[in-house]
This record gives structure tokens, sequence and C-alpha cells, in this order.
């Protein structure tokens, strides 16, 4: 019998983690130079944090079948909701805003089984729109651009926008006409039980994408209520922002990445109440999107006690969607770190000294890799072709009474 990872999970060999902290490491360094600072939430919580009140579909969580008595556990499919618990519970006494960043691992039921996936985010908690909103969208820029990844445009919707547009439709179907445009589904829509007049309008809403200034110029034209007229506002605020040189300022190699403005823009996740965004890979043969986040000003008072609540906008970075781009880009490392000295005990009674010295090596105040050579001596050349093949650059040679023999092996 061959064992293997669950259908949904997959083992990370040494190269792919080396891969990955490339990754996180460029991330980190652009978010701590934003001022954000690291979080750690549990893996597991309980099952009414996990569906944040209801924004979330119970059927979308990994609920665990052995819990205690009157407790409902699963594991998390998201960050953000864990993230609002905590800053209720456990941020009560810090100044705001809160800048949090993580990378994690988030677990989803699927019609393909559960799956594990790899994310790196941030939030912003206690800043409210627009600054808040620029903020992060330029953030997710120049994370992008720190990993030297192009060929992507940022893709922008408006929650607020998009259920003031949905409100001519009958309260029973409009669920069903939210999720149909979240997966651009026109059959789903054919399917529904609507009036000629309210399935064309599903049919413009899908349609609702393009340029920013455009689409919103012409729902301006168009009858809505104050709510929406001051999102569409907000939202011309915001491109006017963005398209100011902001974006190009981010160095993307294409001069600034693609805007839309797509209206049919919807997340997964219900928890959004004004700016949704995606990142899509225009990478030739394929859209695949990167990172996705938005506002969520009503999350957090799901979990205080009196329903106070303060503003959240956040955003996700998929790890594994990265990881594909930047390796069909030829931007992650091939291999995995070599070690810098190879310590060899010329005799079993040098083995003592060995670990002495390489220590010594390793007690240096820069990074310093050191090995001991664990098998048997056998000769120098043969060691010399291990330590060639291994990249291994410096060698030293333990005696039992004889000062280290120091060795730089030639690349050749």
């Amino acid at each position: 019998m061959v064992y293997q990872p669950p259908i949904g999970a997959r083992d990370l060999l040494p190269l792919d983690v080396a891969q990955k902290h490339w990754i996180e490491d460029r991330l980190e360094q652009v978010f701590q130079r934003w001022g954000y600072h690291p979080i750690i939430t549990s893996t597991v919580e309980r099952l009414d944090t996990l569906v944040a009140g209801g924004a979330i579909n119970p059927n979308a969580v990994v609920e665990l079948p052995q819990t205690p008595v009157g407790q409902r556990l699963g594991l998390r499919p998201e960050l953000t909701a864990s993230i609002a618990r905590t800053a209720v519970s456990r941020l009560t006494q810090v100044t705001y805003p809160q800048r949090l960043y993580y990378h994690a691992n988030v677990f989803r039921q699927t019609s393909q089984g559960q799956q594990e996936f790899y994310q790196s985010g941030v939030e912003l908690l206690g800043a409210p729109a627009p600054l808040a909103d620029a903020e992060i969208l330029l953030l997710v820029c120049d994370c992008l651009t720190g990993l030297n990844l192009a060929h992507w445009t940022l893709v922008l919707g408006d929650a607020q926008l998009t259920r003031a547009l949905l409100e001519p439709f009958p309260a029973a179907l409009r669920s069903q006409v939210r999720q149909a445009l979240a997966h651009l589904d026109r059959v789903a829509l054919q399917h529904l039980d609507l009036t000629p007049p309210l399935y064309h309008r599903a049919l413009a809403l899908l349609d609702l994408r393009g340029e920013p200034e455009d689409i919103l110029q012409s729902l301006s034209q168009s009858p809505l209520d104050a709510a929406a007229t001051d999102a569409i506002t907000r939202m011309k605020n915001l491109v006017a922002l963005l398209r100011q040189g902001a974006l190009a300022a981010q160095g993307n190699p294409a001069g600034g990445p693609g805007l839309v403005l797509d209206l049919s823009l919807i997340q997964t996740f219900d928890y959004y109440t004004g700016l949704v965004f995606e990142v899509v890979s225009t990478l030739p043969g394929e859209c695949q999107v990167i990172a996705q986040g938005g506002r969520y000003d009503n999350l957090l008072g799901v979990f205080h006690s009196q329903g106070h609540s303060f503003p959240g906008i956040g955003f996700v970075l998929k790890a594994e969607v990265m990881h594909q781009c930047l390796l069909r880009a030829g931007l992650l490392p091939q291999t995995v770190p070599a070690s810098d000295w190879l310590v060899v005990p010329l005799t079993p009674q040098a083995v003592a000294a060995a670990f002495t010295y390489a220590q010594t090596l390793r007690s240096s105040a820069t990074m310093v890799r050191a090995e001991v050579h664990l098998a048997d001596f056998t000769s120098r050349e043969t060691i010399r072709s291990l330590v060639r093949e291994r990249r291994i650059r410096h060698l030293a040679w333990i005696a039992t009474q004889a000062p280290p023999e120091i060795e730089i092996v030639s690349r050749a």
C-alpha cells in the first residue's frame, strides 16, 4: 500500500518550502515597510465564529466531528473572521488603526472534497474609506511589484452599489441572482423565475464591466438611491486617485496595471460592505485570481457583545497561484540553499571536536550553514566530489591533536 496525503492536501518538499519562503520573505518586507505587524490566530475556531454571523456558508467549513459537548468546532476557511474576533476580544486596549498581516493555511469544503490552501494577507482595522481603500489597493500593487510579477489587472467592484442594483429583484430570488452574477453564470439566470424585464436587467448587470469612467458615467444617468449615488461618487474619487500616477508609481513593468470596474464582481463571502476587488493574472493563456479583498465595516460588530463595530478592509494573496505565476516567469529559486561548510572528522576520535568546530562556525553573527560529515571517512577526494555535487564551498578537516585544516573547494 502506498500512503499518500488526503485529496485536497499536499506535502511541501524542501525546494517547495524554499520557494514558499522566498515569496513570504518578500511580502513581509513590503508589509513591514507599510507599517503592518504579524498576527497568528487559531487554526480551529468555534463554528459560530467561522460562519461570521451568516456571512460565510457553513457548507464551506470543514467541521470537526469529535468536539467537546455543546461546542461545534471547525477549521478556518479564511482569516478575516478570526482576526475580527481577535480584534474585538483581545485588541480592545490598542490604538487604531491596526495594521496586521499573516501567512497561514486555510481549509474549505468544496465539491471536490476538503481542500487546503496557503494564503498571505493583511487587515487594516479602524480606518474608514476612502483613504484606507486607497492604501489597501496600493499595498496589494506594491506586493506584486515586490515579487516582480507583471501582466495583471486590478478589477474593482462595490458591494454596496451592487446590492442597490439588485434591489428591484424579488427578495426570494435575490440571493440566487447574486450567486449567478458572482459566477458569471448566464445559464443559471435563464432558469430563475424572472420576468423578462428583470432577466434583461440581470444580463445588463453581467455586462457592467469595463473602463471605470465609462461605467460610472453610465450609472450616474440612472435613477439610484442616495446610498448608491454616494457609492458612485466614492468610486469616482478612488479611481481618480489611482489614475493620478499612484499605480504607475508602484513600478509595474507594464507602466501600471490595467484597471477595470466590474459591478458583477461579488465575493464568495458575504460580509463585504463597500469596495471589493480582485487582481487577475493576464499572462498569455491564463486568467487566474492572484489576490482578492474588500471592505467589511459590519463584521467586527458580529463578535462584539453590544454589536459595536468599526471599519475594516483587507486582502488575501493566493500562495499557490502566485507560486505558479512566479515559477513560469522563472523568478523562483531552483535549488535549496547550499550549506557553507562541511566539517569532516578524520578519525572516530575526532567526532567531538568536529561537532564543537561546527558549532563555532554557526555562532557567527551572519547566517552560516555548517554540517558535520556523519559517514565514516573514506578518502578526501571522495568527500571533495560530494561537496562539489552539493555546492558546499568550504571544507574543514578535523584531526584529534591538530588545528582544523581549512580548504576552499573549487567549483570545477
